[in-house]
């Protein structure tokens, strides 16, 4: 029994605007990311999706089969293929975000292994802000824990799409449908909670290799899809927001060529929305309107252009624009200021204080600010709020008043998450220190 696919969020529920000249394609590419607790087998599953889907070479196996001597537990520790750290093969656990790429015919994959420790919840939150999806295991004889919970709720509050609920180790509780049928009960209350909007229960083992990439033998009452076979079917393009048209310009091309004496160009990647030829624009935050001229797709000059593709867009008119400037569509506006709210994840040993001041970067857009409040601390386990915070800490998440030197041009993250989100950096060390989701 999956959660119904229905929109818990008035915002999520967009019209589409469909490309005139064709359909999207099925996205080719899916990002997802593993979470859960400590041992609940994250990097097993993804050594085991790695092995079983034939995309191991020679040369790492035999890698993997000489490092898997010093463990008693198993011929072959799959694990080792994503714990790439002296101390996470040591402890046997993951500390770091490790990356993993492979493909099968339908389908590439990238992968972010999180950590399952609550001290690298800030590791997880740069793993999951570009997700499409997350698998968050369960381990079968521990059910629904406190973790799990917790990384149910950054994946709402970061508002991941799909959620894919691994019910991990079926082998070590004999398969047990009534285990698993508890487990999915209990997770779906969570799920309903926190407005999870589509979420897949799949029993597996990932050490066996257990409806992982292969129907398992021993799970003969499940009869939905293995875990890879569901990640390469399902449907990420209706994810992508074709209604609301953001173009943030990266870099203005200007050849100054004989041939090309006055052609001025704005290249960038589509954040969302379609752009057509003669499609009337505004241009923030100057608020200069203009008429799309002409459209480029590599050197292919095209009618028309969707995100997530990188285009370059020239205008009739003659516009001082630069770097970080927005190019958007006649309708659905978005918010131009430069104060406004967010939701904050902080990611440096160093406190934040009020009052402290970093570069913030929105897209292809760099500026000064300062955080000028926080409002309230966050508690990722229960939800509940502690005003007025003296400091936040490593991993705390707050809700905070930002203010730019200049006005950005954004959108609520709950209505566009691709064009919704901040980070923080350090004037001094260039480090990003805090991930922020606007609450326009």
């Amino acid at each position: 029994m999956d959660i119904s696919k229905k929109p818990k969020f008035k915002s999520d529920e967009v019209k589409r605007k469909e490309p005139k000249s064709k359909k999207l394609k099925r996205m080719d590419i899916l990002r997802f990311i593993t979470a859960g607790s400590v041992d609940d087998g994250k990097s097993t599953l993804i050594g085991r999706l790695l092995y079983d889907s034939k995309s191991i070479l020679v040369d790492q196996m035999e890698t993997l089969a000489g490092q898997s001597k010093n463990v008693e537990h198993a011929d072959i520790d799959l694990a080792l293929l994503t714990d790439g750290l002296r101390a996470e093969r040591e402890q046997g656990i993951t500390i770091d975000i490790a990356y993993k790429y492979f493909s099968t015919p339908k389908r590439k994959f990238i992968i972010a292994d999180a950590p399952g420790h609550v001290q690298y919840t800030r590791n997880m939150v740069t793993g999951a802000s570009t997700a499409n999806l997350i698998v968050i295991l369960i381990d079968a004889r521990l059910g629904v824990i406190e973790q799990t919970r917790r990384h149910s709720i950054i994946a709402s509050l970061l508002r991941i799409p799909h959620v894919v609920v691994a019910v991990n180790k079926m082998d070590l509780v004999e398969f047990s449908q009534d285990v698993y049928s508890n487990i999915l009960i209990e997770y779906s209350k969570l799920a309903e909670s926190l407005g999870l909007p589509d979420v897949k229960f799949i029993p597996i083992s990932a050490l066996k290799g257990d409806n992982v990439v292969d129907q398992s033998t021993n799970i003969s009452w499940y009869e939905g899809p293995t875990l890879l076979s569901y990640l390469e079917e399902i449907d990420v393009e209706s994810d992508i927001n074709l209604e609301i048209p953001r173009f943030a310009v990266q870099y203005v091309i200007r050849p100054q060529t004989e041939e090309l004496h006055d052609y001025r160009g704005y290249a960038g990647e589509i954040v969302s929305g379609v752009y057509s030829k003669g499609d009337k624009v505004n241009v923030l935050p100057q608020g200069i309107s203009a008429t799309i001229k002409s459209i480029f797709l590599g050197e292919q000059q095209v009618e028309e252009a969707f995100a997530p593709q990188s285009v370059t867009i020239e205008l009739n008119e003659d516009i001082d624009i630069s770097r970080g400037d927005v190019i958007v569509g006649a309708g659905n506006p978005p918010l131009v200021d430069n104060e406004f709210d967010v939701l904050l994840c902080w990611m440096d040993t160093k406190p934040l204080i009020a009052g402290n001041k970093y570069l913030l970067q929105h897209n292809s857009k760099v500026v000064r600010s300062v955080v000028r409040e926080v409002e309230y601390k966050l508690d990722v386990n229960s939800l509940e709020k502690a005003f007025n915070p003296e400091q936040v800490q490593l991993n705390e998440i707050v809700r905070a008043k930002i203010k730019t030197q200049t006005p950005l041009v954004f959108d609520d993250y709950k209505k566009l998450r691709a064009n919704g989100g901040v980070i923080l950096i350090d004037e001094t060390s260039n480090v990003t220190v805090g991930a922020c989701m606007i609450e326009g």
